[in-house]
């Protein structure tokens, strides 16, 4: 068994307060849970208005497959809010 982690910052530039942020990021949460069977939080950055840090999380029989599930992950990720610049990725397989 396999846990991958997808570690991903990224700008909400037209946020202008915290509770605009946590309505952007709850559906972007939600998608990739419901799309892709992953746990996601919002670990980094929680007190500032225009920056985000989360963290995805799989489970995989294989390290291959998680990568692969995290990457496709970040490609919808990107498809879906262009206007979420991201900063920074990262994918990590535990084994």
């Amino acid at each position: 068994m396999s846990v991958g982690i997808l570690r991903l910052s990224f700008r909400l530039p037209d946020c202008h307060s915290l509770k605009e942020k946590r309505s952007r990021i709850k559906p972007v949460i939600a998608r990739l849970h419901r799309e892709f069977n992953v746990s996601a939080a919002e670990v980094d950055d929680q007190d500032l208005w225009q920056s985000c840090g989360l963290l995805v999380a799989c489970a995989s029989g294989s390290g291959r497959q998680a990568e692969i599930v995290l990457t496709r992950a970040l490609q919808d990720f990107e498809a879906h809010w262009p206007d979420l610049m991201v900063t920074n990725e990262q994918i990590e397989i535990i084994n």
